[in-house]
């Protein structure tokens, strides 16, 4: 069974997500090790509570390589098949990517290319988009700019504050991120340019 690693920074609602669809079975995975770059982060009690590996691996502080490198070193003590950033708000080094080459998932609440970024969100409600939702992609060296898996669309309505269309931008997220990882791990795809494609 392939193994995911999970990386949060706080509440980790998409982890919870995952580990639902893996536990009624509808993503054929295991998470073998949740981990969070600070130690007030929320889903780290979470991932206990549900009996799951959870490290905490403090960033603060820290050159981005060295501590990028030890991520890295419990990932791969934990054999992972697949890094699923969930709420990580740290940008990658080049050494980590590299690391688990096309094997990195992140979500972003906006149609990307649109809204890269910090408050997403908040960048369509000022952009006056009618339209916003969220994008599954594989992380390369560059902010929220590598080849998208899956997307989501959700209408921007008239009286939307931030908060509430990143709430409904969040149901789609934990609907299409367990999609998104079930199609990775299946191998049946390629990617060509950009673009992510059936597998032939």
């Amino acid at each position: 069974m392939k193994r995911l690693g999970i990386l949060i920074s706080g509440r980790g609602s998409n982890f919870e997500a995952i580990a639902d669809h893996v536990a009624s079975g509808a993503l054929d995975a295991e998470i073998a090790v949740v981990i969070a770059n600070r130690p007030e982060a929320r889903g780290l009690a979470t991932a206990r509570a549900r009996g799951l590996n959870a490290v905490c691996l403090p960033s603060k502080g820290l050159d981005r390589e060295v501590y990028d490198q030890s991520v890295v070193a419990e990932l791969q003590r934990n054999h992972v098949d697949l890094v699923c950033l969930a709420g990580f708000m740290r940008l990658l080094s080049a050494r980590f990517i590299r690391a688990f080459p096309g094997r990195i998932l992140n979500i972003h609440p906006s149609l990307l290319p649109a809204f890269p970024g910090l408050d997403a969100q908040h960048q369509a409600l000022t952009h006056g988009v009618k339209i916003s939702g969220c994008t599954v992609h594989f992380v390369d060296e560059d902010l929220d700019a590598g080849p998208i898996v899956l997307q989501a669309a959700v209408p921007v309505l008239d009286d939307d504050t931030a908060d509430t269309l990143s709430a409904r931008i969040l149901e789609q997220e934990h609907r299409i991120y367990s999609e998104a990882i079930a199609l990775v791990l299946s191998g049946r795809y390629r990617i060509e340019g950009r673009r992510v494609l059936p597998a032939r």
